[in-house]
């Protein structure tokens, strides 16, 4: 069964889509809608995995004061990108009633739950965008037989490239400025 696009979405404005347009996108527009290469990417639902890893993460995060976790908003890499990561943490001082997106120099850590239709995005295409946009941590979880994985990165400032810190299974221990330290046990009940 397919759905009809909305009038709005098909062709677009003209010379396509910019990243102010999504705070102006129609009512009828779906939650969740990113910009990746000036083309709307709409968000699949998530899972219970999914779900569960963000809930996991938000709630063992030890974070200092001068930063906050954030979901289901913005970052604006450039005019044609403004991608949505799974969870940010960002800059306490940033986060305001008004705040859309952030600007990549708020953002402390990235993090993407793979999912299966964003697999190419979350392992290839946002990374990229993310470390050329100068955003110093970044983490992609993953589900491997039926256990959650984490892969973390940390940018190279010289070649703005991320280079991997760990691999991550049971237990995600790094440090990204402060320690962090967060068990994957999944007999842990997570509410």
């Amino acid at each position: 069964m397919s759905t009809a696009l909305p009038e709005w979405f098909y062709p677009g404005p003209p010379g396509g889509w910019t990243a102010d347009m999504l705070d102006h996108l129609p009512p009828d527009a779906p939650r969740h809608v990113e910009l990746i290469d000036g083309s709307l990417i709409m968000m699949s639902p998530q899972t219970g995995f999914h779900q569960r890893m963000l809930r996991l993460l938000e709630q063992s995060l030890q974070l200092p004061e001068e930063l906050t976790i954030v979901r289901e908003m913005t970052v604006t890499l450039s005019l044609t990108q403004r991608p949505e990561p799974d969870l940010m943490l960002v800059k306490a001082s940033a986060y305001t009633d008004e705040v859309t997106s952030f600007k990549p120099g708020d953002v402390h850590l990235a993090v993407e739950v793979v999912s299966k239709e964003s697999r190419d995005r979350d392992r290839t295409t946002k990374p990229i965008k993310y470390s050329d946009a100068g955003i110093r941590h970044f983490w992609r979880i993953e589900k491997e037989d039926g256990l959650p994985v984490a892969y973390t990165f940390e940018l190279e400032p010289v070649v703005k490239a991320y280079v991997p810190t760990g691999i991550h299974h049971k237990r995600l221990q790094t440090y990204i400025g402060f320690d962090v330290d967060i068990d994957f046990d999944p007999g842990k009940a997570v509410s």
